[in-house]
């Protein structure tokens, strides 16, 4: 599937341009990751995820990626929930941090290069706001705090298209999260309170004893890592949900701009929001589900992916029962068409499939570099199974070219083959007793007992099939 030019909403100009990397074929690429403080919400997995397609079609395209991805194990928030919990900031965030790596490899995510914590970068923040303060665009507040000066940076605004005129000059905000359209002089630095020392949360600095604001964060950790890796201190690609783009984004630009002086993101992309049963997921609507929850549910991960890829990163997904139980099926033929290829013998017909095999590859190329159109490419891909069963019902030949096309599609690519499902001899004992109450039921004709059993299997992951030779069953 060779791909032509990869072209992406750019956040900053609100147009649709062509990537073109500071210097290919190498892309550095930074994603804002979790904040620590709790288990990761399927929301944020939702924005996850379509970083990872982007990523895969990336390499995919011959792109070398150097991906980073931030930890934010220092905040308000997880400050807060120590505190809450009455232990010390790193006792209570490890134990999430460890949870997102196994979510992330349940959702099949591809692992970042560098993962950055933000307690591992005191140094190199430390140094970035001495930076700032040298150059003039950040001051001492008299609270003890470093501020941000935006009047200092006339650009301040532009990502997130605020109007000049609302900026407040000399008015400050030391909240990691403040509200929307507040344009003030940001914290970049806290002064230490009692709370910060209880957890354990503060560092010594020149400028005096205290901890960082979360945006300054990101900035210094990105920094570090393209000067080491490529020698640069421009991102070609920042990528996050839109409810970063303001404060968050626009703040790393202004304070790593202010300390360089040169462009921080060539291409900046953003994922819109993602809704549980058509409200926006949140604690006030008692709707908030994590990806562990999901595990625990035993809902396959190629599903989930599947769900997601079939709406555009930048459109909100619904995410419910209906719209899952689809997906899954739709995992299920892929599944089912990739196992027909495999046993397919050399057909004696025309081969017809061949051609279907190159026109999915392009077809899904194109898609994807136009503005990484996933739906567009899904339905691509289905209208080749669609065809290609066809094909081989008439006897046609090609299968191998098929077999090679959906492994790398719907395989390497979106990786929506079904996880393979791991027995256990208590799951058979459980499900063997399942079947046998179900044929007894189907013998008395309680046939209400015997569906509600057949949908308790189906529940664990367990499909069944009658057959003259008795009733048959397969984990999913």
């Amino acid at each position: 599937m060779s791909a032509a030019q990869l072209s992406l909403f750019n956040t900053l100009t609100r147009r649709v341009e062509p990537l073109v990397p500071l210097a290919p074929p190498r892309v550095t690429f930074y994603t804002c990751g979790p904040t620590v403080w709790n288990f990761a919400h399927i929301g944020n997995f939702r924005t996850f995820l379509f970083e990872d397609l982007l990523r895969r079609w990336l390499e995919h395209s011959g792109y070398d990626v150097f991906h980073i991805m931030n930890l934010t194990d220092v905040d308000d928030r997880t400050i807060r929930a120590a505190r809450e919990a009455r232990k010390r900031l790193v006792d209570h965030t490890a134990p999430f941090t460890k949870a997102f790596f196994e979510d992330r490899d349940y959702l099949r995510i591809k692992p970042a290069h560098v993962y950055t914590a933000a307690t591992d970068y005191m140094p190199q923040m430390i140094a970035l706001v001495s930076k700032l303060l040298e150059r003039g665009v950040a001051y001492k507040g008299e609270d003890g705090s470093v501020y941000f000066a935006i009047a200092k940076f006339p650009t301040y605004g532009r990502l997130s298209q605020l109007d000049k005129r609302e900026i407040r000059v000399g008015a400050r905000v030391a909240s990691d999260e403040y509200a929307k359209g507040d344009p003030s002089d940001f914290a970049l630095w806290k002064k230490a309170d009692a709370e910060d020392e209880a957890v354990g949360a503060v560092w010594d600095a020149p400028f005096g004893r205290g901890r960082p604001g979360w945006h300054l964060e990101c900035s210094a950790m990105s920094l570090d890592e393209i000067r080491k890796c490529c020698g640069v201190q421009t991102l070609d690609i920042h990528a996050g949900g839109i409810d970063l783009i303001f404060p968050h984004h626009e703040n790393e630009i202004a304070q790593s701009e202010g300390a360089t002086g040169e462009t921080f993101t060539r291409h900046w992309v953003h994922g819109e929001f993602l809704n549980v049963r058509g409200t926006k997921m949140s604690k006030r609507y008692g709707n908030t589900l994590t990806a562990r929850d999901l595990r625990d549910q035993r809902v396959d991960a190629a599903a989930v992916r599947l769900l997601f890829l079939q709406t555009h990163y930048r459109q909100p997904v619904d995410f419910n029962d209906d719209a899952l139980v689809a997906a899954g099926e739709g995992v299920r033929r892929l599944a089912e068409f990739q196992g027909r290829l495999a046993g397919a013998r050399s057909g004696s017909g025309a081969d017809t499939i061949s051609g279907l095999a190159e026109q999915v590859r392009a077809d899904v190329a194109a898609a994807l570099n136009d503005d990484l159109n996933a739906p567009q490419a899904i339905a691509k891909l289905f209208d080749f199974v669609r065809a290609a069963n066809r094909e081989l019902d008439k006897g046609a030949g090609g299968a191998a070219s098929a077999l090679a096309a959906m492994t790398e599609i719907a395989g390497r690519l979106f990786d929506v083959f079904p996880t393979p499902r791991k027995s256990d001899a208590d799951l058979e004992r459980w499900i063997a007793e399942r079947v046998a109450a179900r044929n007894q039921a189907r013998k008395s004709k309680d046939f209400k007992a015997a569906d509600a059993i057949r949908a308790e299997l189906s529940a664990k992951g367990v499909e069944i099939e009658d057959t003259p030779q008795g009733t048959k069953w397969r984990l999913r």
